[in-house]
């Protein structure tokens, strides 16, 4: 609905009707009526007149109305397009305020054929227009304007939830509307649990603090990981492993240009993941020569996918079996895992995809080791946003 509209008022209702034969019903949208008791409990609600402005559609009804409306509308159609909130990585146990409009219409007008707007809207969702780009990077601004702020407070013996409670006032501040999911803060240990979210341990001195966060501003979302040395200086193991990380991210991002499919893109960063864990020592020859091919050897430390898109949603609705095109906004995210030494490393920029190359959206958030080590030792003070 804010997609297509920019409303956001509960109880909201589009129809659209390109080729209706009654003049001016072509877009017509429905609005809970502006009462003066839901007013007092709820404040301002739309009037006609903001929803003609906000949303552009000129014909504007209540809600209320609808049904002696759509009942004409129904007989002059053929077909149904209806929205059914689909999105791969989540089904609801329950039924949405879509789905029994669905189940209505199906049950007053069984001799319609009915279609799923869904693949229609996921194709244009997944190119983003030089507006949407635009809310994407103040979002993205905002939360690495938050970082800056967590590597001159971060030290031995603060807690994570503190952590959070800086992203959370740092966000507020700069006019975000709070987190575009949980954000993850996890020390030691909890660095190797991919969803970790309680988010209430001490971090101690040779720790590695991981941070998985994005502020949402205008509905859009950003989506940054960054992974820190708790005492200000990695160890040269953690260093180590940070460097493959960072070299993964660097060369993942180079792929991320038209044409390219997904699955091929997933394939070619498990490959220089695999190298890297050569290089570390965590993977032989022989693991690699003995490896499942579906499930190969270097998913043992690195068990996730490497992108996903990225927009209202922070995992963006998007059908990804589709070539890459220019407009998408995706998350580069590598990781390694390494529970048995309490090394968990993820890096995560978010990238433009540009018929001239890949544009790095979070490139002015700190990410070189060294950038971060001096920010932690108070090296540089100078706030970038």
């Amino acid at each position: 609905m804010f997609y297509l509209t920019g409303i956001e008022q509960p109880e909201t209702v589009l129809v659209l009707f390109p080729s209706c034969v009654k003049d001016g019903f072509e877009e017509v949208v429905f609005v809970r009526r502006n009462e003066e008791r839901l007013s007092r409990y709820e404040g301002d609600q739309l009037s006609k007149a903001d929803v003609r402005r906000i949303s552009g559609v000129a014909r504007v009804h209540w809600l209320d109305e609808m049904t002696t409306i759509l009942y004409e509308l129904m007989l002059l159609a053929k077909r149904v397009y209806v929205n059914l909130d689909e999105h791969d990585r989540f089904q609801s146990p329950v039924l949405t305020r879509n789905q029994r409009l669905v189940q209505a219409l199906q049950a007053n007008y069984p001799a319609h054929k009915y279609h799923r707007s869904g693949p229609l809207l996921k194709r244009l969702r997944m190119i983003k227009s030089p507006l949407e780009v635009e809310l994407i990077q103040q979002a993205v601004n905002i939360t690495g304007a938050a970082f800056e702020q967590v590597l001159k407070m971060v030290e031995p013996g603060v807690h994570e939830y503190e952590v959070e409670a800086e992203i959370t006032a740092t966000f507020l501040r700069q006019r975000a509307t709070g987190h575009a999911y949980e954000p993850i803060i996890a020390s030691g240990a909890n660095s190797c649990v991919l969803h970790y979210n309680q988010n209430n341990r001490p971090c101690r001195d040779g720790d590695l603090l991981l941070m998985d966060f994005g502020a949402e501003y205008g509905n859009y979302a950003a989506d940054l990981t960054r992974t820190i040395p708790v005492s200000g200086r990695f160890s040269d193991r953690q260093r180590k492993v940070y460097d493959a990380v960072l070299r993964v991210q660097q060369a993942a991002i180079k792929l991320l240009v038209p044409g390219i499919s997904l699955e091929d893109y997933h394939r070619e960063v498990g490959g220089l993941m695999e190298d890297e864990l050569l290089q570390l020592g965590l993977l032989d020859k022989t693991d690699v020569k003995n490896q499942d091919p579906a499930q190969p050897a270097y998913k043992r430390y690195f068990m996730h996918g490497t992108s996903h898109h990225l927009g209202l949603d922070v995992h963006d609705l998007s059908e990804r079996y589709l070539p890459v095109q220019a407009g998408m906004v995706f998350t580069c995210e590598p990781g390694l895992y390494i529970p048995e030494e309490k090394i968990g490393i993820r890096l995560e920029n978010n990238i433009l995809v540009t018929d001239h190359g890949p544009k790095d959206l979070t490139q002015r958030i700190p990410i070189e080791a060294e950038a971060i080590e001096a920010w932690m030792n108070s090296e540089i003070v100078t706030n970038q946003y």
